[in-house]
């Protein structure tokens, strides 16, 4: 099977591009709850114009809906779903359980796949997308080329990867640094790319920019390792990118040759990087936009938009021609789409008969048009013939008809399947839990307390210690092949209870019987989302810490809710080390820090040198404040000592404000 080649489309302009150039597939915005708000998107009727210019030409269009959606916005999210639906479009993109919860209840029959935005990056969060409905998964950038191979082997569903574009510093999905930073939601699309900033450590700035990706040299072994779609990133980029990277893939699927310096000139940070894929995490990986990658671009942009000004002839049509005395008709015939028009009388044979000949040359007269013609067949009977503007026009006229049915809309069946989701109850008093990055930490008595996995396999005999109590936190991002098969690892250990961050945890959960619990991890940000994790058996969720609290008062659902009241938040969990040096790790102890340009200090913690992760630079305290009814408060721990831990949890038992630096987070915040 060869991989399609999808690219991106902020607007028309870069549609056209992709479709001239030889995309097979285009994915592209509506005019909301998309993961680029920043682009001009297709709004309005354009949808519907996008997909009809796109099938007349053989071109799928996967539309994104790729958001985290709130409760409020859920109508508009329904009305979402019949726009897309009445356009016809191939398929659509999620990340938020509540959307797909949505297109499946009222369009089962679109297919849908699942975002990039969802973090999965294992054999478990692929068979756990299969189990919801999703035909296709947008497999993680963080991933190298066996972890791709051996997904794609097992997980019963298509796999699509990145293979050229912007690389976030972040698993995709688990970024909070904008809204953090600045009030505006990666998770809602209007990521502020604070991370391209100067943030630095002792050894080198810009720690958390990397180089945009390229996999053009990899093409075939991602053929060989049964990758369906290959993806290019890029909807805010201009149509001269789109159609440089297109023609660059179209080529290298091929084997051919392509053109690598257009293509670095047109868009790149410091050149491109092919770390992820080939495990090589190191600080090549690492780059920002310079000047010269600036200026490198007036250099190309003519040449490129040469790419795509003219029509490309790429829709073969077959064209049967019968003239006898009774009168004249063109058939033509495209992909199973046939139109059929009437001509003039013919003539008698006045100067030359009408040959086979004769009626090949007029009707392969398609320019202009995205059609090439494939056959002609004519049947006339003898001594008549056909003035060749007569001919002309019946051409013309049989494409215009073509266009239009190809064109047409095939609209999906929609459903009427209204949202409705019961008022929660909620314990006058909330349960405190506590989350400890290390066991010593420990101090005072919780009604659950969280402990790393990795923390629990140090000193198994806490299991038994804290018993019902103990929830173990599974690792935030889990990779197939660096890791022991985690159910045996489970059971061997008598864990009974599990702390998920990931969708991938929740599956890993259901195959060990164990309870499961959700962390912030899970993105949940709606009372359908509730809902959702709870039919997948989750015992409780942590809410989103990006939503505010007066729409967390306002979740609704029968499964037992909390939020992350206290800590050191987590911005960021990457794979590629932002303070590791040119010479790897040295004496790193796994705590080390990364200082902006304001020079406030960010914390960075190693999980045993498989990811890391970004924290807030002061933590989340709002012991005083007045809260919704919720079923638990989470304390988070991290880098506490001892003592402040037993400060800290006497300030929430008696509702005390902190006199140290500190945040309220987003819970008082509207973000966008």
């Amino acid at each position: 099977m060869t991989p399609e080649i999808l690219a991106p489309a902020g607007g028309m302009e870069q549609l056209a591009a992709a479709v001239r150039c030889g995309a097979d597939a285009v994915y592209l915005g509506a005019g909301g709850f998309n993961a680029r708000q920043g682009a001009e998107n297709f709004g309005g009727g354009q949808l519907a114009e996008a997909v009809s210019y796109a099938h007349v030409r053989g071109v799928k269009i996967h539309v994104t809906v790729n958001t985290l959606v709130m409760d409020d916005e859920l109508p508009a999210l329904d009305r979402t779903v019949r726009e897309i639906a009445a356009s016809g479009a191939d398929a659509v993109i999620i990340q938020d359980l509540a959307v797909n919860a949505r297109f499946r209840d009222l369009c089962p029959q679109l297919p849908r796949h699942a975002s990039t935005q969802m973090t999965v990056h294992n054999l478990d969060g692929a068979r756990l997308a299969a189990g919801l409905g999703f035909t296709r998964v947008v497999l993680a950038r963080e991933l190298t080329l066996r972890e791709i191979e051996y997904i794609t082997a097992r997980c019963g569903i298509e796999t699509e990867v990145f293979i050229h574009g912007a690389l976030c510093m972040c698993a995709s999905g688990q970024c909070t640094l904008s809204a953090m930073l600045g009030g505006r939601s990666g998770n809602r699309g209007y990521c502020a790319q604070p991370c391209r900033l100067d943030f630095h450590n002792a050894e080198r700035g810009y720690a958390l920019s990397l180089k945009d990706m390229s996999h053009l040299d990899h093409l075939k072994a991602l053929r060989e390792a049964g990758v369906a779609s290959f993806k290019i990133e890029g909807r805010m980029k201009r149509p001269e990118y789109v159609a440089a990277a297109v023609t660059a893939a179209r080529a290298a699927l091929r084997g051919e040759a392509y053109d690598r310096e257009s293509l670095r000139a047109v868009f790149s940070r410091s050149g491109f990087t092919d770390g992820y894929l080939t495990g090589r995490r190191d600080t090549d990986m690492f780059g920002t936009r310079q000047r010269e990658d600036v200026t490198a671009a007036s250099g190309v942009l003519g040449k490129l938009a040469g790419l795509y000004r003219a029509e490309r002839q790429s829709v073969p049509v077959d064209f049967f021609l019968t003239v006898n005395p009774a009168g004249t008709t063109l058939k033509a015939v495209s992909e199973n789409v046939s139109t059929t028009v009437e001509g003039p009388p013919s003539e008698g044979v006045k100067t030359l008969p009408l040959t086979p000949e004769t009626a090949q040359r007029s009707l392969s007269r398609t320019g202009g048009t995205p059609y090439y013609v494939n056959k002609v067949a004519l049947d006339a009977a003898p001594g008549l013939t056909l003035p060749a503007g007569a001919l002309n026009g019946m051409r013309r006229e049989a494409l215009e008809k073509l266009t239009a049915a190809r064109g047409a809309p095939k609209p999906w069946r929609i459903a009427e399947n209204p949202v409705k989701i019961e008022p929660h109850t909620a314990p006058e008093r909330p349960e405190l839990w506590a989350r400890f990055e290390k066991i010593s930490q420990i101090r005072g008595d919780f009604d659950r307390i969280l402990l790393p996995l990795s923390e629990v396999e140090k000193r198994p005999q806490v299991v038994e210690k804290y018993g019902d109590k103990l929830s173990v936190e599974l690792p935030s991002l889990f990779f197939d092949t660096e890791n022991e098969n985690l159910v045996e690892k489970l059971a061997d250990l008598g864990i009974k209870d599990v702390f998920c961050e990931n969708l991938y945890a929740l599956k890993a959960a259901k195959a060990a019987g164990l309870t499961a619990r959700g962390g912030p991890g899970l993105n949940v940000m709606n009372s359908l989302a509730l809902r959702e994790l709870e039919s997948l058996g989750l015992a409780s969720a942590t809410v989103s810490f990006e939503l505010s609290m007066s729409r967390i008062g306002a979740l609704g659902g029968t499964l037992p809710r909390g939020i992350v009241a206290y800590g050191y938040l987590p911005l960021m969990r990457f794979r590629a080390c932002p303070v590791r040096g040119k010479n790897g790790c040295g004496g790193c102890r796994g705590v080390s820090k990364l200082t902006d340009r304001r020079g406030v200090e960010f914390p960075v913690l190693c999980s045993q040198r498989r990811y890391g992760t970004l924290l807030n630079s002061v933590p989340l305290h709002i012991a005083e404040k007045p809260l919704p009814k919720l079923d638990f408060l989470l304390l988070r721990f991290t880098l506490e000592t001892p003592e402040e831990v037993e400060r800290v949890t006497g300030e929430y038992r008696e509702h005390l404000a902190s006199d140290r630096p500190r945040t309220g987070g987003l819970y008082y915040r509207q973000i966008r």
